[in-house]
């Protein structure tokens, strides 16, 4: 880990809709910090909120209350300054793979010489394995493919910060394991503060630094926080065999098992992120 700052912090959190019976508070008292390039899983049961705060930190999703402070400022709305990947990579269909990428890359380097822009586009095309695929349309991309193009249009905007839902929920599980190692190889070379939601106790393992966990709500918030102790870079073969793995999953599991007995309705606001436009407009 680069530096033991607290780069992002997340300060009494609270996040409310309305309903018949009046506001109904999905998220309340949700405090998290995350350090300068660390990587944090956010783990819990369906509807307890998870999505909701990370589109809340994505500025997609207005809060109730609290504050989100990112590298000094606060978090205002949707930038580029957070680089999204979605459960779905919400691809433009009629734009290539290369394209895909360099729409954001224009916007958020608009003075960048046009070489240079397009070199960066190429360059995390190439580190999630689409060198010889960059000028495929979606269409002819399978899904795992289509990922790694939304892993790659992340990255390319040298974000402040990667907000990741559940980013490989979608996938078969051979081609779920390949993208994590994916993921991780592109994270290691600039090890962007990052947050993912997921519902995979193994993932957040193979993953995270640590991995906060939180209560089914209502009002859902942290309500334990794990620190994960594998060295990177990460085999997960080593990983597996490491002998705290199992007793750390066990930790996890016994968390969420505790929990499913007070497992609220899920809230209909509750969904995976939407694509917006706003992510790649300038704060």
């Amino acid at each position: 880990m680069r530096n033991p700052k607290k780069y992002c912090e997340i300060w009494k959190l609270q996040k409310s809709f309305p309903s018949p019976k009046g506001p109904a508070i999905v998220v309340k008292d949700f405090d998290l910090f995350l350090r300068d390039g660390e990587f944090v899983s956010l783990i819990g049961h369906s509807g307890c909120g998870k999505s909701t705060v990370l589109s809340i930190l994505a500025g997609l999703t207005t809060k109730t209350a609290g504050s989100i402070i990112l590298a000094d400022k606060e978090v205002r709305g949707a930038g580029p300054d957070r680089g999204v990947v979605f459960q779905a990579p919400c691809l433009l269909p009629w734009m290539s793979a290369f394209d895909n990428v360099m729409i954001g890359v224009d916007q958020v380097f608009p003075s960048a010489p046009r070489a240079q822009r397009r070199q960066i586009a190429e360059h995390y095309l190439e580190l999630v394995g689409l060198a010889d695929s960059v000028h495929k349309m979606p269409a002819e991309l399978s899904q795992g493919m289509r990922q790694r193009v939304g892993i790659a249009r992340a990255f390319a905007l040298s974000p402040k910060m990667l907000l990741l839902d559940e980013p490989f929920g979608m996938l078969d599980s051979l081609t779920r394991l390949e993208l994590q190692q994916v993921l991780l190889e592109v994270w290691r070379e600039r090890k962007i503060t990052a947050l993912m939601v997921t519902h995979d106790v193994d993932e957040a393992l193979f993953l995270s630094d640590r991995i906060a966990m939180m209560t089914s709500g209502p009002g859902a918030n942290v309500g334990d926080i794990l620190e994960v102790p594998f060295a990177r870079p990460r085999d997960r073969k080593a990983v597996l065999e490491h002998p705290d793995y199992y007793r750390l999953r066990e930790h996890l599991i016994g968390f969420l098992e505790g929990q499913d007995h007070r497992k609220p309705k899920p809230v209909a606001a509750e969904e995976p992120l939407a694509i917006s436009a706003a992510v790649l407009s300038p704060a």
